[in-house]
């Protein structure tokens, strides 16, 4: 009975500490500052990060999309998040790391090339106070149009001109292979005569990569094959907290959700669900904020276990 007042005063101390770690744990996760529509910067102490889009596509949603479920259970988790169950809507985010002493843009997005309401990277770069001319790397995750399409402009012309370029070599040997552009029907030739138009005039100025190396200082590439054959993820280390950007290892925030769904932009489903989850842990294990060029505005944020899936949580 003598124990219990002191007893009760290490709970309520206790609670208070909990409560402050609690409210501590919050503070860290930092804030995704909005400079202008389209145009979001996260400081991230001796790294900086602007989130920059490239504006917004949709496509019809129909029971192709999802190679294995059903068009109902896609619907009801659209429905469950509040989005439309007719259509998908895509964001496109490309990313600007200011780390290491470089100014590293990730992937290009759709330039003068993607449907409408793409192609506003350089829109919101400049309203972000970001020259073009300022980019001195170029860092590509993979070979779809929507992320290598702003390289070149129709004219031909690089736009970024003070800039490496620097691509896995899996995905260069996979997409520009002469054996496979020769075997492939032309119909089917789209994919690969992107991969051409943009890099053809490059090939010998562009910097090709292995995986798993250390692309530039404070940027690590890693594996994340699946959606295409050298698919590729990066982390970024050297500032208060780590970020991982993972490109399209999800399209939109429901396949983050749902990480055994095959979307039919995977070319390799199984792998690409087993890169989902490995990429998902380690960004979990490793306490990074998390990039991708599909999520939900403003494209960082932060991941958690969710069920038999993941929750995205972006920046506010």
């Amino acid at each position: 009975m003598k124990n219990r007042p002191f007893s009760a005063g290490w709970t309520v101390l206790g609670a208070a500490l909990i409560s402050v770690f609690l409210s501590a744990c919050a503070s860290s996760v930092p804030r995704a500052i909005p400079v202008a529509e389209g145009a979001a910067r996260v400081d991230l102490g001796k790294v900086g990060v602007t989130m920059l889009s490239d504006g917004q596509g949709a496509r019809a949603l129909d029971a192709n999309f999802v190679r294995n479920a059903s068009l109902a259970e896609v619907q009801a988790d659209l429905q469950a998040a509040g989005l439309p169950t007719d259509k998908l809507e895509v964001p496109y985010n490309s990313l600007v790391v200011d780390v290491g002493g470089q100014r590293v843009l990730f992937d290009t997005g759709n330039g003068e090339f993607g449907a409408a309401g793409s192609g506003k990277l350089l829109e919101n770069m400049s309203k972000a106070g970001i020259d073009p001319k300022s980019i001195t790397a170029v860092v590509i995750s993979h070979f779809h149009g929507d992320h290598i399409n702003g390289l070149r402009n129709k004219a031909g012309q690089v736009v970024f001109p003070n800039a490496k370029i620097y691509v896995p070599t899996p995905e260069w040997n996979w997409w520009m292979d002469e054996a496979r552009y020769t075997a492939t029907p032309e119909a089917s030739r789209g994919g690969l005569n992107t991969a051409r138009r943009v890099f053809g005039p490059l090939a010998g100025s562009v910097i090709r990569f292995e995986p798993g190396k250390e692309v530039l200082p404070g940027v690590r590439s890693i594996a994340a094959y699946g959606h295409t054959p050298g698919h590729t993820v990066f982390m970024i280390e050297g500032g208060s907290r780590k970020l991982l950007y993972w490109a399209d290892t999800t399209n939109v925030s429901m396949f983050v959700r749902n990480p055994e769904w095959a979307v039919m932009f995977d070319m390799d489903a199984e792998a690409a669900k087993a890169t989902r989850r490995r990429i998902a842990d380690l960004a979990i294990a490793e306490n990074a904020l998390v990039a991708g060029f599909h999520l939900t505005s403003p494209g960082v944020g932060t991941l958690s276990v969710r069920g038999k899936g993941y929750d995205f949580t972006p920046l506010k």
